[in-house]
Order: structure tokens, then C-alpha cells, then sequence
């Protein structure tokens, strides 16, 4: 179905997901990813982190919302130090199924994934894995070291920009 007149300024702007440990999920989306942190809106229980791929054009407070492609992570203060905090749930394992996975495209798959193993990144699924061998997803660090269900981690999927379904 086209776009119509009404619906002809509308943009997917961004997707939140909620972290128990802010400073990990920072490094991993900056360092690991390269997205840049654009935004960080302090509350009293919580923060929000705004990331995204900048690729030249700085994001502001003043075009922030009328981009497209921008990562939340928002972080309920406390949740970091509770040891009860059993963490969120990632969507892709009961119970809370629902939510599945954020994709980044990449030039370069095969190198994309060298370099995520040089970093000790964690893996769901490598490209030697299933038949779907032009893809991987690797795992968001949220939840800890320390903690290795990795059912509570967020999936990435990472797939070639010249992707052809």
C-alpha cells in the first residue's frame, strides 16, 4: 500500500530496551557497535541513553526526533545492585516471549564477526550455525559476566547491507 498524504512525514524514530547495567551496554553499543551516544536524559529513578549511527551528521537535541534509527536504553536506577534483580526478559525465551532481536548491516559480515570474537563478544548464532550462513547474532552484555543465562540477553542480528531476501 503507498504512502499517503497522511501518513508521508511518518519514521520508525527509535526502539527502547531496558538494561540492568548501563555502563556495559554503553561500552558494548559505542565500542563494540560504533554507535555514538546522542542523548542522556537523567530522571530520578531512571536514565535514558539514546544511541545511534551518526554517519556525519551530528544528532541533536534540536533533530533528534526527526531522524530515523536511534537505540534507547533506558536504565531503572537500583536494578544494577539488586541482587534479587533477576534481569528483563529479551523476548526470546519464555517466560515474555515477544520481542526478537535488533539488526545492524554491516559491509562485511565475515570480518564484522572476526572482530566481534576478537572482543569476546558472545554469540547466538555464529555463521558456520543453521542454514541461514550470511547471518549472525551476536548478544548484548546486559546481565553480566557473572550470569550466564543467556536467554535475559538482547539478540543483534548482524547482516549484510547488500542483503537479498
Amino acid at each position: 500500500m503507498p504512502r499517503t498524504a497522511e501518513t508521508a512525514s511518518f519514521k520508525f524514530n527509535h526502539t527502547m530496551i531496558r538494561v540492568k547495567d548501563p555502563q556495559a551496554s554503553l561500552k558494548f553499543y559505542t565500542e563494540v557497535l560504533g554507535m555514538d551516544l546522542v542523548a542522556k536524559n537523567e530522571f530520578e529513578t531512571f536514565t535514558l541513553y539514546f544511541l545511534a549511527f551518526d554517519n556525519g551528521t551530528p544528532t541533536t537535541a534540536e533533530n533528534r526526533f526527526s531522524r530515523e534509527g536511534i537505540l534507547e536504553l533506558t536504565h531503572n536506577h537500583g536494578t544494577e545492585s539488586d541482587p534479587s534483580f533477576q534481569g528483563y526478559a529479551s523476548g526470546n525465551a519464555d517466560p515474555g516471549r515477544g520481542f526478537g532481536h535488533i539488526a545492524i548491516t554491516v559491509d562485511d559480515v565475515e570480518a564484522a564477526c572476526a572482530r566481534f570474537e576478537q572482543l569476546g563478544v558472545r554469540f547466538q548464532k555464529r555463521l558456520t550455525d543453521g542454514k541461514m550462513k550470511h547471518i549472525a547474532f551476536i548478544l548484548d552484555p546486559d546481565g553480566g559476566a557473572d550470569k550466564p543465562c543467556l536467554r535475559l540477553r538482547y539478540w543483534i542480528e548482524i547482516l549484510p547491507n547488500t542483503f537479498k531476501p
